[in-house]
């Protein structure tokens, strides 16, 4: 798989732009500022409905335009497929798949897939849980773009149980009871949140051993280095893949909690309170690896999360968004060698020289708002 042409219409700073690629490495290069990461981030929300800088849509829509349009012409099994989406903030997103409207964008999901590589991805190490969440569902997604709607459904009936809670509360305060339909939210939540973490802990295990490997490519041997998955459900229950079981175990989570939740106004179990623990050694990483053994792990996730991919048929492409610049000279080299057999890899940096000699290819220049193939 790999992207064909790209195009953008009033998508961040751009009013206008247009790309042709070809497989194997191609370069962006420009001082910072300049767009280059606006372009890899407009093919980066085509596979994945959502940026990787930003969380909502409003900053990627050009000042002064009220929509934005991206769309690319994807190559798969020597087939063409156009994939486009018009981002368009306080309204409804349209998409379209083949020239075809579809009924809801996230039926694009899987069109295109991408795994993405940028100095962002230190959180999945050094940050919040809801980083690596973020990482485990968009990772799903992609690898089984049903649980997009899994997903979407989870969040629609905790946000719905969380808006009962603060009612109820203030109910149960002033008198009242608004607790009626909470043992129906229960159900709904134990339900969707089951499904979700099946497909997660389905994940974990795929990665794993991808992982070790990774981590052991890009750090010349160092390690070992693990992942496993920190649930709000008991550890027996939680590695179980049975959905029944999961939905059993997360009802009786809520109700064993349902006295804190009043009191707190917030749902305290399911998915949304999960963590994926990394270590390096016997020891967690976030707080004890160094910050090279932190970009290390980060690196070894996404590759990890690459060969996943792959090895459901079909490469994705590889995003390296201005990595290469935060790494010491044996990790850049280690990084480009594992990376440069991909069907097709995407680089952005500052300046050229910051791009390995083994990840030598086509290279546009970006600067000014204009893009500039050079070779």
């Amino acid at each position: 798989m790999y992207v064909r042409h790209l195009s953008v219409t009033d998508f961040r700073s751009y009013d206008e732009a247009s790309l042709d690629f070809e497989p194997g490495v191609t370069a962006l290069v420009g001082p910072n500022g300049q767009g280059k990461t606006n372009l890899v981030e407009a093919i980066g929300y085509l596979a994945t409905l959502g940026s990787h800088r930003v969380a909502l849509d409003a900053p990627l829509v050009r000042a002064g335009a009220e929509r934005a349009v991206v769309r690319a012409v994807v190559v798969r099994d020597g087939r063409d497929n156009v994939v486009e989406v018009e981002i368009s903030p306080g309204r409804a997103n349209r998409a379209k798949l083949g020239g075809a409207p579809v009924p809801r964008p996230r039926e694009i999901l899987g069109a295109l897939r991408t795994v993405l590589f940028a100095p962002e991805d230190l959180a999945l190490v050094k940050g919040d849980p809801s980083d690596r969440r973020r990482f485990l569902d968009e990772l799903l997604v992609a690898r089984y773009p049903r649980y997009a709607a899994v997903r979407a459904d989870y969040d629609r009936v905790l946000k719905q149980r969380n808006a009962l809670l603060k009612s109820a509360a203030a109910a149960r305060r002033q008198g009242g009871s608004a607790l009626r339909t909470l043992d129906v939210w229960d159900q709904h939540l134990a339900e969707a949140g089951a499904a979700l973490l099946a497909g997660r802990h389905d994940l974990v295990e795929g990665l794993r051993p991808l992982l070790d490997k990774a981590y052991t490519a890009v750090s010349r041997g160092g390690g070992p280095v693990g992942v496993s998955y920190k649930s709000s459900l008991p550890d027996d229950v939680a590695a179980s893949a049975d959905r029944e079981l999961l939905s059993a175990a997360l009802a009786a989570g809520l109700a064993a909690v349902r006295e804190q939740e009043l009191d707190r106004g917030i749902t305290l179990v399911g998915p949304h309170r999960d963590d994926l623990v990394l270590t390096l050694g016997e020891l967690p990483a976030k707080g004890y690896a160094s910050h090279g053994e932190s970009w290390s792990v980060a690196l070894a996730l996404r590759l990890a999360a690459y060969d996943l991919l792959r090895s459901d048929g079909g490469e994705p492409v590889l995003i390296l968004d201005d990595v290469f610049a935060e790494l010491d000279d044996s990790r850049r080299t280690q990084l480009a060698e594992v990376v440069a057999p991909a069907e097709q890899v995407l680089v952005t940096a500052a300046v050229a020289a910051d791009v390995p000699e083994a990840l030598a290819g086509a290279r546009f220049d970006v600067e000014g708002g204009r893009v500039t193939r050079v070779r």
